[in-house]
């Protein structure tokens, strides 16, 4: 395995700039995902470390090795990509063989490397069936096991879920999870799902324009995000903005309320809570519930017309138009600076 190291890369497409020097330091056996809405540069900075696009500028290290001018098969990475790109006219064994076949691997090394990539995915069975034989995260799966049969020293994943349902996401990104750890490798995962990132990062880039936006574990960019588009992409619901002055006089220590005419307020729609008429931070319409099982959503109004989310574990005794209160802890206040988006 091997780290990667990422210098002020730049990506021009003639006069188009779409990577604007972006650095990254990632350790030997880590799990980085890159996140961000589309059109950011995640799978362009991916596909630049895999060598399937030229850097414009900077350097891209794996192992301590510069690789800018290194073939993308010499890299030492594997890729799996949002298309399974299966030969259909092979069965499951010789997708995954195939490769090493082409690189003149000895047959008994072959067939170990892919009888063992099977069982860890659970395909042991399906070796000899065609891949329209096979559901969607059975193909995928596939897919995992022609890089893992490569034994990479990077492997990297674009996106490689998005084309599965919901049942299947969940399930095959558990897989993916228990493949990291079982082999100890360094991943570099592409989504546009946070709560993908959020579930399966020891750390996670944030991407925004073809810049690093923020850099960190999971949980830091959640408790701590830099800015408010941090703030918004990362957690679901996205947390809520409001101004000061749309908060209640009873607003928490810390914070005055309807003062700071610079500030942006931000709260997580699971850290409001209902409580009685004049003891909240903001008061606000219910305008409509959505029962999702284990919680509850509801969307709600501020009288200046500010829109926001709070999420309940059961529906609050309230019907539409009602009027609801609630209050929040301090420490889970986030303040941001209203012209640079920056957190203060």
């Amino acid at each position: 395995m091997a780290s990667v190291t990422i210098k002020n890369v730049i990506k021009k497409y003639g006069d188009l700039q779409v990577m604007h020097g972006v650095s990254l330091d990632i350790k030997d056996g880590e799990f980085v995902v890159f996140v961000g809405p589309s059109g950011c540069g995640k799978s362009t900075l991916l596909r630049m470390i895999a060598g399937l696009e030229e850097t414009t500028g900077g350097e891209i290290s794996i192992g301590g090795k510069v690789v800018n001018e290194v073939a993308p098969a010499k890299r030492g990475v594997a890729m799996v990509f949002q298309s399974y790109a299966l030969y259909p006219h092979m069965n499951v064994y010789r997708n995954m063989a195939f490769g090493l076949e082409q690189a003149k691997t000895p047959k008994g090394e072959i067939d170990r490397r892919v009888r063992e990539a099977a069982d860890i995915l659970h395909i042991s069975d399906y070796l000899d069936r065609t891949p329209r034989a096979l559901s969607g995260g059975q193909r995928q799966r596939v897919a995992i096991g022609r890089a893992i049969v490569r034994e990479p020293e990077v492997f990297l994943f674009d996106e490689p879920l998005s084309n599965l349902d919901a049942a299947l996401r969940v399930q095959t990104r558990l897989e993916i999870a228990r493949l990291h750890e079982r082999l100890g490798a360094t991943m570099i995962y592409v989504t546009h799902d946070q709560v993908e990132a959020m579930t399966l990062a020891d750390k996670i880039v944030v991407l925004r324009d073809g810049r690093v936006e923020q850099v960190g574990a999971p949980v830091d960019l959640y408790n701590h995000p830099d800015n408010m588009f941090v703030a918004q992409f990362i957690g679901s619901p996205k947390m809520n903005f409001f101004t000061p002055s749309t908060l209640l006089a009873t607003a928490p220590d810390g914070l005055a309320a309807g003062s700071d005419k610079d500030l942006t307020i931000g709260i997580r729609p699971e850290h409001l809570r209902l409580c009685a008429e004049g003891n909240g931070v903001v008061r606000a319409k219910l305008e409509l519930l959505e029962h999702l099982g284990e919680l509850v959503l509801l969307h709600l109004i501020a009288d200046d017309g500010t829109e926001f989310i709070a999420k309940a574990e059961s529906p609050p005794l309230a019907s539409k138009g009602d009027y609801l209160n609630f209050t929040v802890e301090s420490a889970l206040i986030h303040q941001f600076d209203r012209e640079t988006g920056l957190r203060k």
